[in-house]
C-alpha cells in the first residue's frame, strides 16, 4: 500500500533517488537540509521523493521530484505534486518548479497544471561541473513553471 510520509532525519538515505532528478550531489546539498522532504513508500520500498523549500511571499518551490525507475509512468510524480499542493494549501499560494527544457520534464509539469513562468539563462552550464544531458538534449537554461495552490 502506497503512503506518503515526511522525512525529517536521514534525508541522505534517499540520495540514490534524489540523484535521479538532480545528478550533482553538491547541488542537492544546497537545498536538502533547508527543504521539507516527503517520500512515497510501498512497504519498505521508496517509490518517490519530493523536496520543497519556502521561497518567501507565499511561494513554495519544488527543488527535487524523483520517481524510482521501477515506479515511473504509474502516477507517483503526479501524486507527490498533488500531496504537496494539498498539504501546503492555505500556507502558500504558488507552487514553483524549475527544470531543464527537456522533452521528458516539460510535458509532465504542463500535464500537472503548471504554466511557464520565467527562464534563468545558462543555469545548468554555470552551476554544474559537467554537461547535463536529458533525452539527448544539452540542458543550458532553467525553465520555471508555476501553479496556484
Amino acid at each position: 500500500m502506497r503512503r506518503i510520509v515526511p522525512v525529517v532525519t536521514g534525508k541522505k538515505a534517499y540520495l540514490s533517488l534524489l540523484l535521479l532528478a538532480d545528478e550533482q550531489e553538491s547541488m542537492i546539498d544546497r537545498y536538502l537540509m533547508r527543504g521539507e522532504m516527503f517520500a512515497m513508500r510501498d512497504g519498505e520500498t521508496a517509490l518517490a521523493v519530493i523536496v520543497v523549500t519556502d521561497e518567501g511571499e507565499g511561494v513554495l518551490e519544488i527543488k527535487n521530484l524523483a520517481v524510482s525507475q521501477d515506479a515511473q509512468k504509474r502516477g507517483c510524480g503526479r501524486a507527490m505534486i498533488g500531496f504537496v499542493a494539498g498539504h501546503f494549501a492555505g500556507r502558500y499560494h504558488t507552487l514553483l518548479v524549475g527544470t531543464g527544457d527537456s522533452p521528458l520534464t516539460v510535458p509532465f509539469y504542463e500535464k500537472c497544471g503548471f504554466v511557464r513562468s520565467h527562464v534563468v539563462k545558462d543555469f545548468f552550464t554555470e552551476n554544474y561541473d559537467h554537461p547535463i544531458i536529458e533525452c539527448g538534449v544539452l540542458l543550458r537554461d532553467m525553465v520555471y513553471f508555476r501553479k496556484s495552490i
